[in-house]
């Protein structure tokens, strides 16, 4: 009977010992970047209460959020992502509230085989494509917006000012190919620093081309810096903005000084102007009473919204990477990719219809966009 005993004991410590040596089914670790602070804070701050508000669960499985803040730093937002793949090993990147730290946070994702879904527009290299996944409208889709509207009011020279950073460049470089097809002709690249406190002297130049219109290719608060100079030395041409300037803090730092600024965004901002068909418009009713019972009401966060369909893709391909590996591998973080790419086709987002495939990383068609006006210190759809 002893010697019974002995032999269960020993076998009971092999099983347990066994079992510890097996990895065990964790938490789905999702590595978050956003910009909290600096000059992209309106941006990511609602990114950063959005995630705060979230479930605790992805794919039906418990998930913890990391987050971490970029103070609009590139170099800061790569130490980030760095630190989260090799010390915290997440399964997943949500980031970034700016496209410079997109652009960095990209390679970072590709060298260590881990999904980066982007809240930030970024184009990703060869190279990086297959581990990105890109939330926001394609900036293409957004200027082809601008330059139908631009044609609409009989525009036919275009001046341009923007960021003298990655995302001043992307928006350069698609208003400039695609110009000529709707008969504009851009007049200028001038630029800024997000941090400038003067653009005196590039408005003064595009001024002086006498231009149709204006773009700013610019987001957040800083992008009231140009288009309140345009309005005080008494620029009278339409001011088209980019996607990244739909915001309350817009609103409230640009004041008076910009009613009338023209942007394309999401249709989620206007979704009470949609028809009752359109399934983005119950999808956004739902979000916007989520959110406001959280935070309070007020004009909706583009910036939020673009953070919560990230949520959404990858909440669906985690339920499907889940049946082939556990969270905490590298099996897990391929299997997610994948699912990203082959699972989520179709998936109703607050900004569009994500129809996501291999040579799609985005998915979103015009049916994600819609051109809005500030029209008493609101965004209103532009009619």
């Amino acid at each position: 009977m002893a010697g019974f005993a002995k032999s269960s004991l020993l076998l009971f410590c092999s099983v347990f010992a066994l079992a510890a040596m097996q990895p065990a089914r964790g938490d789905i670790t999702v590595g978050v970047i956003v910009s909290a602070t600096g000059g992209a804070a309106s941006q990511g701050i609602p990114e950063k209460k959005l995630i705060e508000m979230l479930p605790a669960t992805l794919g039906g499985e418990p998930s913890r959020y990391v987050i971490l803040d970029d103070a609009t730093d590139p170099a800061l937002a790569a130490r980030n992502a760095r630190k989260l793949t090799s010390e915290e090993h997440v399964d997943v990147l949500i980031a970034a509230s700016n496209t410079p730290s997109a652009v960095v946070i990209a390679g970072i994702a590709q060298e260590s085989k881990t999904p980066h879904v982007s809240m930030a527009p970024v184009v990703p290299t060869e190279v990086q494509f297959p581990w990105v996944f890109v939330v926001p409208q394609p900036t293409g889709l957004m200027v082809d917006a601008i330059l139908e509207d631009m044609k609409k009011n009989g525009v036919k020279n275009v001046g341009y000012i923007g960021y003298s950073d990655s995302w001043g460049d992307l928006v350069y470089k698609h208003l400039t190919t695609r110009a000529d097809e709707y008969g504009i002709k851009v007049l200028n690249n001038e630029r800024f620093a997000r941090t400038d406190s003067s653009a005196v002297a590039q408005i003064l130049k595009s001024m002086a081309l006498k231009p149709d219109a204006m773009l700013i290719g610019a987001t957040g608060t800083p992008a009231t810096l140009p288009h309140l100079t345009l309005v005080d030395r008494g620029y009278k041409g339409k001011i088209y903005h980019t996607h990244g300037v739909v915001n309350n803090d817009f609103l409230r730092v640009g004041g008076k000084g910009v009613e009338g600024a023209l942007a394309p965004i999401g249709p989620v901002v206007v979704h009470k102007d949609l028809d009752d068909s359109n399934p983005i418009k119950k999808l956004s009713a739902d979000f916007i009473a989520q959110y406001s019972s959280s935070y309070g009401g007020g004009p909706v966060n583009a910036f939020a919204t673009w953070a919560y369909d990230a949520y959404l893709l990858v909440d669906k391909a985690a339920g499907v990477a889940l049946k082939s590996a556990k969270p905490g591998t590298e099996e897990f973080r391929l299997a997610l990719r994948d699912a990203l790419e082959r699972d989520t086709a179709g998936l109703v987002g607050l900004n569009g219809i994500y129809d996501i495939d291999a040579s799609n990383h985005n998915g979103l068609d015009e049916r994600a966009r819609v051109m809005v006006e500030v029209q008493d210190s609101q965004w209103r759809l532009l009619k």
